[in-house]
C-alpha cells in the first residue's frame, strides 16, 4: 500500500460512476485532485484510471468502506455526494429502496464524516423534485417544499439530515439541487428514449405528457462546474443552491430539435398522459448560483445537438 498524495488535495466522489459522478471526477483530475470514487458495480481499473479517479471501491456507503478508503488514500478535504435515488419512475415502482439509497445513505456518510472527517467540506447533490410544481414559475431556494413522488421526499429527507449534521454537529455542507442533467453518454430518460424511438418508428412517434411541460436543462459539464463551484460555499449554515439556467424549456421545443438534430425529423405527437409524479413545470432561479460564482456555459440549443451527435455516434457502434 503506498502512502496519499497529500501533496494534491483528495477528493471523494460517491455515485462516481454515474453519469454526473463519472464527469465530475474528471473533471476534478484535471484540475489537479486526486480523485477517489465509491458506488456500486465493477470498474476495471483502465476504465476507472480513464475517468479520472485514483481508486474506485465497489461498494455501498457504509463506514468499513469509507474508513478503508482513508486509510489507504487518506482522509478526504472534498466530498461530493452523489449516490442516492437517480430517476421519479424508479422511486415510484420501488420508494423503499430509493429511500435507503438517496436517504439512508447519506445517513451513513454524515455519520462517518463526524467522527473522521469533521474538517472536509461537503456538496450534497439534491433535485429540484423536492419543489413539486412550480407553475411556471421560477422556484427560489426559499419555496416552500411541495414533492410530488417518493424521490422528492427522500431528497427532502437527505436535506434535512444535512441541515442536522451542519448546524448541530458544525459539519461544512452545502445542498445542491440539481434541475434537468443531461448530455453526451446520458442512455437513460427522456432525450435517450426519444432517440431510440426516431430510430425505430415510422413517420411519426409518440410521447407521454402534453409537451408543454417546462424544465431547466442543464448540460452536464455545467452540472459538474456547479458542484465545485457550490462545495466552496459549504458551511455549518448548509446553504441551499438551486443547480439550474433560470430557463424554462418545453418538452416539444427540445425533442423537435433533437429529432432535427439527430436528422429523422418526424411527427412527434403526444400522448397527453402525465405520469405520476412527474410535475407541468419545473424551473430554477438561478440567481444565487450566479451570485456564487457560476455562469452555465452550454446553452440548451448548443448542448442537444451535441448530444445528438454523440447518440448518432453510439448507434452506428
Amino acid at each position: 500500500m503506498s502512502a496519499p498524495d497529500t501533496a494534491r488535495p483528495i477528493a471523494w466522489v460517491t455515485g462516481a460512476r454515474g453519469f454526473i459522478g463519472r464527469r465530475l471526477a474528471i473533471s476534478l483530475a484535471e484540475r489537479g485532485a486526486l480523485v477517489c470514487g465509491i458506488g456500486h458495480g465493477h470498474l476495471p481499473a483502465q476504465l476507472w484510471r480513464a475517468a479520472g479517479l485514483a481508486c474506485w471501491v465497489n461498494s455501498q456507503i457504509s463506514a468499513e468502506a469509507l474508513g478503508q478508503l482513508a486509510v489507504e488514500h487518506g482522509s478526504p478535504q472534498l466530498v461530493f455526494h452523489l449516490a442516492g435515488g437517480s430517476t421519479v419512475g424508479a422511486s415510484m415502482d420501488a420508494p423503499f429502496e430509493d429511500f435507503g439509497r438517496t436517504t439512508e445513505t447519506t445517513a451513513r456518510l454524515l455519520e462517518w464524516m463526524r467522527n473522521h472527517a469533521p474538517r472536509a467540506q461537503l456538496v450534497v447533490a439534491s433535485s429540484a423534485a423536492v419543489y413539486g410544481d412550480t407553475q411556471g414559475i421560477a422556484a427560489a431556494e426559499s419555496r416552500a417544499p411541495a414533492p410530488v413522488s417518493p424521490y422528492g421526499y427522500h431528497k427532502q429527507m437527505m436535506e434535512l439530515l444535512c441541515r442536522e449534521y451542519a448546524q448541530v454537529f458544525g459539519l461544512q455542507i452545502a445542498v445542491l439541487r440539481l434541475f434537468s442533467v443531461y448530455g453526451e453518454g446520458l442512455r437513460k430518460q427522456l432525450l435517450w428514449d426519444c432517440g431510440v424511438k426516431l430510430f425505430e418508428a415510422g413517420d411519426a412517434i409518440e410521447l407521454g405528457g402534453t409537451g408543454q411541460e417546462l424544465r431547466d436543462w442543464v448540460h452536464v459539464d455545467d452540472a459538474a462546474a456547479m458542484l465545485q463551484c457550490v462545495v466552496q460555499h459549504a458551511d455549518a449554515q448548509c446553504p441551499v443552491f438551486n443547480g439550474g439556467s433560470g430557463l424554462g424549456v418545453s418538452v416539444r421545443e427540445i425533442v423537435t430539435l433533437l429529432a432535427e438534430a439527430l436528422g429523422r425529423p418526424k411527427r412527434i405527437e403526444f400522448s397527453g398522459r402525465s405520469r405520476r409524479g412527474d410535475p407541468a413545470s419545473l424551473v430554477a432561479d438561478a440567481g444565487r448560483l450566479t451570485r456564487a460564482g457560476h455562469a452555465c456555459q452550454v446553452p440548451w440549443t448548443v448542448g442537444i445537438r451535441r448530444y445528438a451527435d454523440w447518440f448518432n455516434r453510439a448507434q452506428k457502434r
